[in-house]
């Protein structure tokens, strides 16, 4: 993980209890107190404790010090997109946008994490369902290099890789898809790499991971719940797992169609209003102009 900002005392005595004899647990309890954490970009862990021996008033001390690579916390990938694009997001969309970024970080940077463009796909269809009706379309792309970028990554190889498998797979059909580990091209090549690393368990599975296969499949026109078992098991993946995570996938569109409902109906009143009290200030400068030329013509 990135950081570490808690440590479990009992998981830590347990640990040590197989190795040391203590003569209590207040003993060792009071042992720890030296237990010292600092969180930086490279982690960390300095700690010292003392154990005293049954039979001995001796004190043994043991110091001990880890230290990990350089892996950014979640609240500065946060601040790293931030300082890319400082403009002002409407709220429905920065809500969801921080919950992904606060996601995708926790997925880049766990030990077996590796890009591929299974994933990329899932996420620009993610991103992209996300940002449909966003007002510019160029801040739209922008935010979305800014997003990437803050993750380390590089903005034009996801559209890029989202592009040639989107290209790839109408091309496709259900069959066609399973049958990748037979055929040859680069596309088919991909797909055999990510099923030999998920066969040998170095694979990171992850919710984008999911929306990139079920893109696939909707573009190869793939309806049947069969072609879905398939691929899985052709990739080695967790069908179950899969299937999870498309539900959250489909719950989160269902939820922001409907927010973004409320939005438009938000600005259609407030268009409304503000029409209403332009009219209202045209009839009363038409009404005050009337009464000034009505007093000129009367003297």
């Amino acid at each position: 993980m990135a950081s570490v900002t808690s440590v479990s005392f009992s998981a830590l005595a347990q640990s040590f209890e197989r190795k040391v004899c203590v003569s209590s647990t207040r003993d060792l309890a009071s042992a720890f107190a030296g237990l010292r954490l600092r969180s930086t970009n490279t982690f960390y862990c300095d700690y010292a404790f003392a154990v005293r021996t049954p039979n001995s008033r001796s004190r043994m001390v043991v110091q001990c010090m880890s230290i990990a690579g350089d892996v950014p916390t979640v609240s500065e990938t946060k601040l790293n997109f931030l300082k890319t694009y400082m403009q002002p997001i409407p709220s429905i969309y920065n809500n969801v946008l921080q919950e992904l970024i606060v996601q995708q970080h926790l997925i880049r940077y766990k030990r077996n994490y590796r890009y591929d463009p299974v994933f990329a796909l899932g996420f620009v269809t993610v991103y992209d369902q996300l940002m449909e009706g966003y007002p510019n379309d160029e801040d739209r792309n922008t935010i979305f290099e800014a997003y990437i970028k803050a993750l380390k990554e590089d903005p034009e190889q996801y559209r890029k890789d989202a592009l040639r498998l989107e290209d790839w797979a109408r091309a496709q059909t259900g069959d066609s898809l399973v049958e990748f580990s037979s055929r040859d091209g680069e596309i088919e090549e991909i797909l055999k790499g990510i099923a030999e690393r998920a066969g040998g368990k170095s694979f990171s599975y992850s919710r984008f991971f999911a929306v990139g296969l079920f893109r696939l499949l909707e573009l190869a026109n793939a309806t049947e719940p069969t072609v879905l078992e398939k691929l899985c098991a052709a990739l080695n993946v967790n069908k179950r797992s899969v299937d999870r995570d498309l539900d959250v996938y489909r719950n989160l569109l269902s939820k922001l169609v409907q927010a973004k409902e409320l939005l438009r109906e938000y600005v259609d009143r407030e268009k409304k209003k503000r029409e209403e009290r332009a009219g209202s200030q045209k009839a009363n400068e038409t009404v005050k102009k009337c009464l000034g030329q009505y007093e000129y013509i009367g003297r």
